[in-house]
This record gives structure tokens, sequence and C-alpha cells, in this order.
């Protein structure tokens, strides 16, 4: 049987991801903090600590990747047209206004992406949080499980 404080700890665990918005690195810290003060003291607990942390973990790999995605289609847009070989200054360099490239529309989706990923991360995080409320255990989809 599940205490409230125990429930009390697990929610807390999922919504102290909100702190980045506050202090940088607050996703992590937060959790972190919150699960190594309590983990030993229910299995409850240890479950929805490594969940969170191991979700956020997993949200910074993901954006590692969609970043490492993104920046080289901005960089060949910016840089297009310039000989490096034969570099005499920027009088060659313009921005073409009038015709978008096809890099735009790729980088374009990507932060399309990247955007709705960040609306469901959050969505997934109250929907952890309500089921340790509820004293449910849930599994965070789409999570590289680090920590077992």
């Amino acid at each position: 049987m599940l205490s409230n404080h125990q429930k009390n700890i697990a929610t807390f665990i999922h919504l102290s991801t909100f702190s980045r918005f506050i202090i940088p690195l607050g996703n992590f810290i937060g959790p972190i903090i919150l699960w190594v003060a309590n983990k030993d003291k229910s299995e409850f607990i240890d479950n929805h600590g490594k969940q969170a942390i191991n979700f956020q973990i997993s949200i910074l790999l993901y954006a590692i990747i969609i970043g490492t995605l993104t920046i080289p289609f901005f960089i060949f847009k910016i840089f297009h047209g310039i000989d490096f070989i034969d570099f005499h200054g920027f009088h060659d360099f313009h921005i073409n206004v009038g015709k978008p490239s096809p890099l735009l529309y790729i980088g374009g989706i990507l932060g399309a992406f990247a955007i709705v990923a960040f609306i469901l991360e959050l969505v997934f995080i109250v929907i952890a949080s309500l089921k340790a409320r509820d004293g449910e255990y849930y599994r965070y989809p789409l999570t590289i499980n680090f920590l077992k």
C-alpha cells in the first residue's frame, strides 16, 4: 500500500522537471535531488525517479540529434556560392529572398518537429505526474533506459 507521501514525492519528481524554465538544467537537478534523497524509501519512488531522469536524458539526446541535423542545412545555405579557395571578401555574398532554398524547407520541417516534440514532452510529464499522484506506474514513450 502506497502512502500519500510516496505518491507526492513521485509526483514532485516529475513536476520538478519544469524547474528548467527557472533554473538552468533544472530538469535534471530537481528530479535527481528528489530521487536520490528518497529512492531507498520506496520502490515506487525509485521507479518514477528513474523514469523521469531517463526521459530527460532521452529528450536531451533527441534534441542534440535534431540540432546536429538542422545546423548543417543553415550553414550550407549561408555559405552557398562562396569560394573558400579564392576568397576575397563578401562582395559575392548575397541572400536571395525571392526564392526559398529546399534546405530552408528541410530546416523548417525539423524546427516544426522540435516544437511538436516539446509540446509532447510537456504533455507526457503532466500525464506521468497524474499517474504518480494516483499511485500508478508510468513509462514515458520513446525513452531510452539509461538507469535500470
